[in-house]
């Protein structure tokens, strides 16, 4: 369902802190207007009261990532369920696109003349401010998305010390990294860690043969 590719939002909102390294670049009205992407408009509505505003949904969302990750699925739906519950929707069919010609698109509905539109569900914008609007939006499409492909695919990075949200979209639920340079980093830190336990291992190995000739000569 279209409204899936808005979970997005959670993840970009999510990940403008890193927690572990004392990192926060949700600092200034342009970082919220960033926040936004494609949605102009909506942005332009952006004042200084919506980074404090948005870096409590932040928390808040984090807490529905870890809950997932942690394998708590009623908890993280509870979490998510209040966020929508205080930051409420409303869904809108719209075409933007014909799947024939002799039709003309309009950004606030659709104008037919002779083609078929391709109706899509989108979410209207009706909030009071740019923070109430961009959260009804990515708790909507972070909703879609949990109901289409499980509360197991929301997570957070295992790599230390990123622990940024991601959404596993693998094939075999197998992700378990934020990104591919996540996933190296960890790769080499498990890899010399394991030649260090070798290489401690065999220097235990070289020195026992020594040991056992040391209680002979006793």
């Amino acid at each position: 369902m279209e409204l899936t590719y808005y979970s997005d939002y959670a993840v970009r909102l999510v990940n403008t802190e890193q927690p572990e390294r004392g990192e926060d670049t949700l600092t200034s009205v342009e970082a919220v207007r960033e926040l936004f992407g494609g949605a102009q408009q909506a942005a332009r509505r952006a004042t200084e009261s919506d980074v404090t505003r948005l870096r409590t949904v932040r928390a808040r969302l984090r807490a529905v990532f870890e809950a997932a990750d942690r394998g708590d699925e009623v908890l993280a739906v509870d979490l998510l369920n209040a966020l929508m519950m205080e930051f409420p929707v409303s869904p809108q069919i719209s075409g933007h696109e014909f799947r024939d010609d002799g039709g003309t698109s309009r950004s606030s509905g659709v104008e037919s003349g002779g083609g078929r539109p391709k109706w899509h569900m989108h979410i209207a914008d009706h909030a009071a401010n740019a923070t109430a609007g961009f959260t009804a939006t990515a708790c909507m499409g972070l909703a879609f998305h949990l109901t289409e492909l499980g509360v197991d695919r929301l997570g957070i990075c295992e790599a230390k010390p990123c622990r940024n949200a991601y959404l596993d979209t693998s094939t075999n639920r197998s992700r378990r990294y934020c990104s591919d340079r996540c996933a190296t980093r960890a790769n080499v830190a498990a890899y010399r860690a394991r030649k260090r336990l070798e290489s401690g291992r065999t220097a235990d190995s070289a020195q026992e043969p020594q040991a056992s000739a040391a209680r002979g000569e006793r």
